[in-house]
């Protein structure tokens, strides 16, 4: 996938180089990565991925506060968190951007923003992208649907409108929910998605 960002001049260039991702590339039918790593909730309360598994699944959302691409999508990606643990599937939404967490992407703003949402399941801080590297994840939002047996199923956008320009014709992550709490096979595995570059630290 094309980057959504155009770098034209040398300190761009630079910036670029260091909030790039790792080059992990984790496919279909791989497994969780890190699921016992230790993380902060805004809660206050310590969770880990495989703490938060559903029945069904675990939904791994890589999101943060102030990307356009969030915002636009932030009701779908509230109804598609909700839709999961309805029907068996735990959720975690982690922000990885570490380059501004001292910022707009703080403990305290994430805390905020949690509960300014409504969120009902964890979000949590991605200390130095540590997972966002393991997931090989590259933007916000992105979505990763885990099985009861911590293997990858889904990886792709929301749905089918991420400009919101538009009606969504098809959610792909509830249909990939669907298929996964009532024991079918997600057929569409893997969906095209847009979203702001994680912003990683500076090696």
């Amino acid at each position: 996938m094309k980057p959504f960002f155009q770098p034209v001049a040398g300190l761009l260039l630079l910036a670029a180089f260091a909030f790039a991702p790792a080059a992990v590339v984790l496919n279909i039918g791989d497994s969780l990565p890190l699921p016992a790593l230790t993380m902060d909730n805004v809660s206050g309360k310590k969770i880990t991925l495989s703490g938060a598994m559903g029945s069904k699944g675990l939904l791994v959302m890589f999101s943060c506060n102030t990307c356009p691409w969030v915002i636009k999508n932030q009701e779908v990606a509230k109804e598609a968190c909700s839709y999961a643990q309805a029907n068996g599937v735990g959720v975690v939404v982690l922000n990885s951007n570490a380059a501004q967490r001292s910022d707009k992407d703080s403990r305290a703003a994430m805390k905020t923003y949690a509960e300014a949402q409504g969120y009902q399941w964890p979000y949590a801080v991605d200390d130095n992208a540590t997972l966002a590297d393991a997931f090989g994840a590259k933007s916000t939002p992105e979505c990763f649907l885990f099985d009861a047996n911590q293997k990858l199923v889904y990886h792709g956008a929301i749905d089918d409108n991420p400009d919101k320009e538009g009606p969504v014709k098809v959610k792909h992550l509830n249909a990939a929910v669907e298929a996964l709490a009532s024991g079918a096979e997600v057929t569409n595995k893997t969906t095209r998605f847009k979203g702001c570059g994680i912003k990683r630290s500076a090696p």
